[in-house]
């Protein structure tokens, strides 16, 4: 048996290999020449790196192009393993499955009211999941891990939805037990805006800030907090609740018991109520957006109003924790200017003026593919280096295309 020692060839070569495999899964892909630059390693050093990760099948090697010359690109092994994402909102269910390729093999969504049942939402995810695995043609043996979104907060100890006021009907659900049980791999679960957030810092419009804040406004109004490129969550997994800071001490009773919360003014059931009367009972959140876009007096006056109020909530942001970006995420997000000029304007009133300043708000990129596509990445970023490097998979934050 040989025993690894601190600063011994063998550890040296070890942590140069899981140095090179970091690189590669956090950009995606890289040449040889980038690799050597982001990890300080000499060429010769990673030449002989990857033809050692090509061989065991870690890393594929493919020929491309940089400033003109012949180059060679570096990603992890496209058939060393599937994740898939599972996206939970109060109206859909999506899924996807993704490869260490960086490339989302299948996905879907369907029409569900995960509000009703929690037992019906994962039946209807469980066979979901094993139909689109079942098309990739690859088999379940290959699913290492299942990244799991759903709309409220997760209560770290016991991992089970925060409040059940928001899903009702997930009262005492775990929801990472019940589908690590119906599925049989591990299971990562979050929030939905905490995966927002993440698939828009990986894929979209936040690659490359590390601190901005990811809002989803839908059943609830939640913020996804990214901390010097990190997801952050607080000791009990709330932070970033934005749909609870008071901005009218005499308004609406909150689901929380306070008064007059953002989510009063800003969540859909609150937003649509205000134009039932002239628009009729079936109106959506999507439906309000196109009206608007189409000149709509009314529906472009709420949502003007729904952005000034988000725009109060984001100057709290600015002024506590000084982000970057904001990305606005969700069916309001496709207002454009309508809503974001509002936020902006608010900002500008209510946020310090040295905060105000360096903050850009912007939609995010990925629709509504944002949070299943960091269900994905949650599923990577909960693996080590080292163990794709032991015989089995590990990755984090990669770039999904389809």
């Amino acid at each position: 048996m040989i025993v690894e020692t601190p600063g011994s060839q063998s550890s040296l070569h070890r942590a140069n290999l899981e140095r090179v495999v970091r690189a590669v899964r956090l950009a995606g892909s890289l040449t040889q020449a980038e690799i050597a630059r982001s990890t300080g390693l000499s060429a010769a050093t990673v030449s002989n790196i990857v033809r050692e990760l090509r061989d065991s099948g870690i890393v594929q090697v493919t020929p491309t192009s940089a400033g003109g010359r012949r180059a060679r690109s570096v990603s992890l092994s496209g058939d060393a393993g599937i994740v898939v994402g599972v996206d939970f909102g109060h109206t859909h269910l999506r899924v996807a499955v993704g490869n260490l390729a960086h490339q989302v093999l299948a996905e879907e969504a369907e029409p569900l009211d995960v509000d009703a049942s929690a037992t019906q939402g994962f039946d209807r995810a469980e066979a979901l999941v094993k139909r689109l695995v079942d098309a990739t043609g690859l088999g379940v043996g290959k699913v290492i891990g299942v990244g799991l979104g759903v709309p409220g907060p997760i209560d770290v100890d016991s991992g089970a939805l925060g409040s059940t006021a928001i899903l009702p009907g997930w009262a005492g659900i775990n929801p990472k037990e019940e589908l690590t049980a119906r599925l049989g791999v591990p299971v990562s679960v979050d929030n939905d805006a905490n995966l927002g957030a993440l698939g828009e810092l990986v894929w979209g419009t936040g690659r490359g800030v590390k601190d901005l804040a990811y809002i989803k406004v839908a059943g609830g109004v939640g913020a996804g907090l990214v901390i010097n490129g990190h997801i952050y969550r607080g000791p009990g997994g709330t932070a970033g609740e934005i749909g609870h800071i008071t901005i009218d001490e005499s308004g609406p009773v909150c689901r929380c018991g306070n008064r007059g919360c953002l989510e009063t003014f800003t969540a859909a059931r609150h937003v649509l109520d205000l134009l039932r009367t002239s628009h009729g009972p079936d109106l959506t959140i999507e439906r309000m957006v196109q009206l608007a876009r189409e000149g709509d007096p009314g529906c472009r006056r709420v949502v003007a109003d729904v952005g000034r109020h988000i725009g109060t909530g984001v100057a709290n942001l600015c002024n506590l924790l000084n982000p970057s970006r904001v990305v606005l995420g969700g069916d309001l997000a496709e207002a454009g200017e309508l809503v974001l000029l509002p936020i902006r304007d608010s900002v500008a009133r209510y946020a310090i003026p040295s905060a105000a300043r360096r903050l850009s708000v912007v939609p995010g990129a990925l629709g509504g593919r944002a949070e299943v596509l960091g269900a994905l990445a949650l599923v990577l970023n909960e693996m080590g280096d080292s163990t794709l490097l032991d015989g089995s998979v590990a990755a984090a934050d990669p770039v999904f295309t389809r």
